[in-house]
């Protein structure tokens, strides 16, 4: 493992959080990442190493003809549709990881979402 002079505070979180958080058949793993200017959802069953369902705001449909940006607003649309895609591979129960971001704000509007569409965590 390199040095943490090397490594940003939230890498440091998310190595923390995956020592704990692992997904697996009957509860796969909810992974939510934000970079600048866009959102990325994925639930993943990680014994089997496949991606079940996954959602980003660079797909068609999202940008609705304008420019999308990482806000609340487009967390919840990521949320519930990467809840209704899970839903529809037969998956209710998932484990949240929220990537080593703080819950709150995006995080929290995104996974607030995927409760209200069907997922339990």
């Amino acid at each position: 493992m390199a040095s943490s002079k090397n490594i940003s505070a939230l890498k440091l979180r998310h190595i923390r959080l995956r020592k704990r958080i692992s997904g697996t058949a009957e509860r796969p793993r909810l992974s939510v990442h934000f970079s600048g200017s866009h959102i990325y959802a994925q639930v993943i069953d990680d014994d089997k190493g496949v991606t079940i369902a996954g959602v980003c705001t660079t797909e068609k449909g999202f940008s609705d003809g304008g420019r999308v940006s990482a806000n609340v607003e487009t967390a919840v649309r990521v949320g519930k549709e990467v809840a209704s895609r899970a839903v529809a591979h037969n998956v209710t129960k998932v484990v949240f990881d929220r990537g080593g971001f703080l819950y709150h704000g995006k995080v929290k509007a995104l996974a607030d979402a995927a409760r209200e569409a069907g997922l339990n965590f």
